[in-house]
């Protein structure tokens, strides 16, 4: 069966298995007031929950598990990754204190870090380099829609069922998942010069050395992170809402979820579509349409804290903290995939989410959770605006980096060189 003659169905099977994957690691947010009650967790806890816990083992396994992409079958290391996080979904679901959903949600992250590197290196593999911004940023729709589901899962169905519950539900449902990835064979394309990956201590020093040898892939790599510190701001979002804004919980939770999932498919979806088209027509290529995103949509994100609740110009902030994150998606991963070479693909994406773990996640998130704590306990009504106004900030420095590597005139060549390899 040579299913990869038919890149939608694989990009369509990949985003199923990728909305799955996000609305189980982003249910914790979803479930934010019951969750925190319930186990008495303070901010600083339920920060380490989404960040600190997660990269210990997301953030690391994503290099292992992408060099295990890079030298053996992509459809099983995936399998492999699936069965893990869904038995240990369910499992978030017994938790009784901090401790056990501290050792559950490590395993969550275990599973899923087999995701994002092998599917990304399938997606260059399977679409051409025209295509291939576009089909990323639909492989990453999976982001907002994973984020909005849990959401709206949270605010309608666990309402009803109750956290517990619908953990459980959702990891049977994964587990289900897990049984076509085992029938695929992954027979790499030859076609496009591809050689197995080195074994994983070799590789990473390759990677290492590709990211020395290119500032270009640097550049746009630590631009990348910079700008997934929207992300360690919108763990708190939900809280920062209902505490220092005086929104409903389960309105605004049922809310945040819709606009995720429509203007973050949105961001995702044109993000990707106006690279592929514009990135020809620019010096920088891809590298400058990114610049062009963040002057764009950054300054928006920050005048939505200051904004009046329920304002016109609040809600349009809201919308661009969901629209940007996910228009970067596409545009950032063609860019890595062009400049890195075809051997050392799953094992840079997986480099670059261990950097966007470590850093915007992992250290994000624990920041904002403590800095937030420690300004209300010394009185600030405003703890959780503060810290989240300075992710925004970061946000805002990815341009520099970015417009850095549009500069460098690199980036355009990478992106022609790829154009002119063997394509579907």
């Amino acid at each position: 069966m040579n299913w990869k003659s038919k890149p939608i169905a694989v990009l369509m099977g990949l985003l199923l298995i990728h909305v799955l994957a996000h609305i189980d690691r982003h249910m914790l947010s979803g479930f934010a007031p019951q969750i925190t009650q319930e186990l008495v967790l303070n901010n600083k806890q339920f920060g380490f929950l989404t960040g600190a816990v997660w990269v210990l083992s997301f953030g690391f396994m994503a290099i292992f598990m992408g060099s295990l992409a890079d030298r053996f079958s992509r459809t099983k290391v995936m399998a492999f990754g699936v069965l893990v996080w869904s038995v240990c979904t369910a499992a978030s679901g017994y938790a009784q204190n901090f401790e056990q959903m501290v050792l559950a949600r490590f395993f969550v992250a275990t599973g899923e870090a087999a995701l994002v590197p092998a599917a990304v290196s399938l997606l260059a593999e399977v679409f051409s380099a025209q295509r291939r911004s576009t089909a990323v940023g639909v492989f990453f729709i999976g982001i907002p829609m994973g984020i909005g589901l849990a959401f709206v899962i949270a605010g309608t169905m666990g309402a009803s069922m109750g956290w517990r519950s619908t953990f459980m539900v959702l990891g049977i449902a994964g587990v289900v998942m897990t049984l076509p990835l085992l029938f695929l064979k992954d027979q790499r394309d030859n076609g496009i010069g591809h050689e197995p990956g080195a074994p994983f201590g070799q590789q990473v020093k390759l990677v290492m050395g590709a990211m020395r040898a290119s500032k270009p892939l640097r550049q746009t790599m630590i631009g990348f992170v910079l700008i997934h510190f929207a992300f360690a701001g919108l763990a708190f979002v939900q809280l920062w809402l209902v505490r220092e804004r005086g929104f409903d919980g389960a309105s605004i939770a049922k809310q945040m979820g819709s606009m995720q999932i429509l203007f973050g498919t949105i961001g995702a979806v044109l993000g990707g579509i106006a690279s592929d088209r514009l990135a020809g027509r620019f010096q920088g290529g891809h590298a400058t349409v990114l610049s062009l995103m963040v002057l764009v949509f950054a300054p928006l994100m920050l005048l939505y804290r200051f904004a009046t609740p329920g304002s016109a110009l609040f809600f349009i902030g809201m919308c661009a903290g969901f629209i940007l994150p996910l228009a970067s998606y596409g545009p950032a991963n063609a860019l890595i995939q062009a400049l890195t070479p075809v051997n050392m693909r799953s094992t840079i994406t997986g480099a670059t989410m261990m950097l966007i773990n470590v850093f915007a996640i992992a250290i994000g998130n624990l920041a904002v959770g403590a800095i937030s704590d420690r300004l209300t306990a010394s009185g600030s009504s405003f703890g959780l605006s503060t810290a989240l106004i300075g992710t925004d900030v970061l946000v805002m420095l990815s341009l520099w980096f970015f417009w850095r590597a549009a500069s460098s005139g690199d980036s355009r060549l990478a992106d022609a060189r790829d154009k002119s390899v063997v394509m579907h």
